[in-house]
């Protein structure tokens, strides 16, 4: 049975939509397959003007000038969220105590990702002292132990979906982990992950936005409690990053509550999200790839030690993030006039970076719009680059590594039952489920 999984679009139609292109409505085949919009763009305006002013970047060398320069392109987002979020009701109680910001604003606006130095520096050295090579190799037993046991439950009823029983199971217990959440406590973790980072779409109902605002208030309640047990109880600062983010850097500034509490949620929400996204459009393209399907098993097969196994699927993984990027969307703000490769930027311009256009930009990848997991030299912009790039980028590619290739060691001839359900997003591109049986 062949399933429509990515429907093609026209080249007319991508024209249309390109001509016209406004993150705020955008229509449902756009969301199904953006790529043909991307080329568009890249062939006809590659810095592309919005209906509300922002610029959308969609070639890899414009997208790589601007990472580049973090000093005049700003992650800041106080400017860009002000408007988005911190608004009534949601800034006015319950939401939001008396003269407060709105949950919403107060957690994207502390995160990691959106903030430039000092605090980008200061959290993000701190994270990255646990997540050091040899911690990383650490992990891979517990890791492999936890896909194994989820592949035991997926053949004993002989198929799931992959996304629910598989893909989106695996960074959950991952970063609670890293955070040492106790294993009853993390039910809540997924869906509170979702509406937070699903909030961050171009548009938003207020339902959804409500949502996200209650599911912020509810993390931070948790996590309130769990920090005030781990100042009695500190963990090992070596694996433990909640552990490491209290007790700072020896001699350095410690977090402020409000630092330190974000930034717990902020690395579930980074470790979840886009992992799943991963895992999940990795095994589905599979599908829809079915020769790159065979060569990849065939790899697999004929690799005669470990390490050429893992060399094989290190780079199916890259070749995976580039060819669905599991965030396709950026923002950068520029503090001052500039030129990005001889276009004109103004002060205070709104930069979209479309790395999933880039991803796929004839310019760096020879047949871009085909998946090709023997690629070598993937220049792929999915973790960002830069001073921004992804800190966690070597465990994404460990559980993305363990996963697939456990998952096809185990269920080599898997097959989807009913065509998936997408998520619907234009910044993270995944699939909300995806039924199969296990031959």
């Amino acid at each position: 049975m062949t399933l429509s999984i990515t429907p093609p679009m026209s080249a007319l139609r991508a024209q249309q939509i390109a001509q016209t292109l406004d993150l705020r409505a955008l229509p449902p085949d756009f969301l199904n397959n953006p790529y043909g919009v991307y080329a568009a763009l890249r062939e006809a305006e590659p810095f592309k003007r919005m209906p509300d002013g922002a610029y959308f970047l969609t070639r890899h060398a414009d997208l790589v000038a601007v990472y580049r320069d973090a000093k005049v392109f700003s992650s800041d987002k106080q400017v860009e969220f002000g408007p988005k979020y911190n608004h009534a009701p949601f800034n006015q109680p319950p939401f939001a105590p008396p003269g407060g910001v709105a949950p919403l604003f107060e957690h994207h606006t502390h995160s990691l990702v959106f903030n430039d130095p000092p605090l980008h520096t200061r959290v993000r050295r701190l994270i990255m002292g646990a997540l050091t090579r040899r911690a990383i190799e650490a992990m891979e037993p517990g890791l492999v132990e936890l896909v194994d046991s989820l592949l035991d439950k997926i053949e004993a009823q002989g198929g799931g979906d992959l996304i629910e029983d598989f893909a989106s199971a695996i960074p959950v217990e991952i970063i609670g982990n890293l955070l040492d959440v106790p294993h009853a406590d993390r039910e809540p973790l997924r869906g509170w992950s979702l509406a937070i980072l699903g909030a961050l779409e171009p548009t938003l109902t207020p339902e959804q936005e409500a949502l996200g605002n209650r599911s912020v208030n509810e993390f931070l309640a948790y996590l309130r409690a769990l920090v005030a047990q781990r100042r009695q109880h500190p963990g090992d600062p070596e694996h433990d990053v909640l552990t490491r983010l209290i007790q700072g850097e020896e001699g350095g500034d410690a977090l402020s509550e409000v630092e330190l509490l974000q930034n717990c949620v902020f690395l579930l929400n980074a470790g979840h999200e886009t992992t799943t996204n991963l895992i999940g459009n990795a095994l589905i393209s599979l599908q829809e790839w079915p020769a790159q399907r065979d060569q990849l098993k065939a790899d697999l097969l004929a690799a005669a030690s470990n390490e050429e196994r893992d060399q094989a699927l290190n780079l199916a993984v890259d070749e995976f993030l580039r060819f669905e990027s599991s965030n396709q969307l950026s923002n950068r703000r520029a503090l001052q006039a500039t030129q990005v490769n001889g276009v004109d930027l103004p002060a205070g311009a709104l930069i979209t970076l479309c790395i999933g256009a880039a991803n796929r930009d004839p310019a760096v990848y020879d047949q871009p719009e085909q998946l090709d997991l023997r690629r070598t030299g993937n220049k792929h912009l999915a973790f960002g680059f830069g001073v921004h790039q992804c800190a966690g980028l070597s465990l994404a590619r460990l559980e993305g590594r363990i996963a697939i290739g456990r998952f096809l060691q185990r269920f080599p001839d898997y097959q989807l039952t009913q065509a998936p359900v997408r998520g619907g997003r234009a910044r993270f591109r995944g699939f909300l489920s995806a039924v199969f049986r296990t031959a």
